[in-house]
């Protein structure tokens, strides 16, 4: 889910940047995204277990995905919200791919989302 996760952070940046800044800012870029993504992930996936409330461990990985991308990377008006939009459609998005195909729910455990294998017949 990580790996998913990195594949489309980098691909919404690179949208929103166009390829010769996110060319130029890439090593930022991977920086930016091995904290937003992995530790983010990771803070939100062991929160629970760390015994710290879901209104912390929830929407702090959120939080740092919404606000450091555009802050680090300098982003203008126009960038940071087509920067917003795409990733608040991103997390749907990742949720419906791996509960849909793969039954892994636990991305958005609130959206319920039918695993393919049992619509079949």
């Amino acid at each position: 889910m990580i790996f998913v996760s990195f594949i489309v952070f980098y691909l919404v940046i690179w949208i929103v940047l166009g390829k010769q800044e996110f060319t130029r800012k890439f090593h930022l870029i991977l920086i930016l995204s091995i904290f937003t993504i992995i530790i983010g992930m990771l803070f939100g996936k062991y929160g629970a277990n760390w015994g710290l409330k879901w209104w912390i461990y929830y929407p702090v990985p959120m939080l740092m995905n919404v606000l450091l991308p555009p802050i680090v990377l300098k982003m203008s008006a126009k960038k940071t919200i087509l920067y917003l939009i795409l990733s608040f459609l991103s997390a749907p998005f990742i949720h419906f791919l791996f509960s849909f195909f793969l039954n892994w729910p636990e991305y958005m455990p609130f959206w319920n989302i039918p695993y393919i294998k049992n619509l079949l017949p």
